[in-house]
């Protein structure tokens, strides 16, 4: 079974928002965000990374708001759609992306969508 480097980990600010996000592959690859399902983290995709970064690729997995060690903001409405998908498109411009590619599982597919 091949090995792959630990991705970083790192707090990113946005605006209203503190999200966990795991970061891995060349700076210059296709970004591309990986959207965890209910109730996960960025670990879900843990087995995906490596492989996916190894092949050119820029991810971001962030833990969405609420989950893991991202911010959890205490108002209900800090949790519609609207704000989480929100908080994706902010991540992506921070990154500078013109175009990013959104992979999501379960309740992040709903978000990508």
């Amino acid at each position: 079974m091949a090995t792959w480097p630990d991705p970083e980990l790192s707090m990113v600010p946005l605006p209203g928002v503190t999200l966990h996000v795991a970061a891995a592959g060349p700076a210059d690859g296709s970004l591309t965000i990986l959207l965890h399902g209910f109730p996960e983290a960025w670990f879900a995709w843990r087995h995906q990374i490596g492989p996916l970064a190894a092949a050119g690729l820029r991810l971001l997995a962030p833990d969405l708001r609420g989950y893991n060690r991202s911010a959890k903001p205490r108002e209900i409405a800090a949790y519609h759609l609207d704000r989480v998908a929100d908080d994706v498109l902010a991540l992506a411009d921070r990154h500078g992306a013109e175009r990013v590619r959104l992979v999501g599982h379960d309740w992040g597919g709903i978000i990508g969508w």
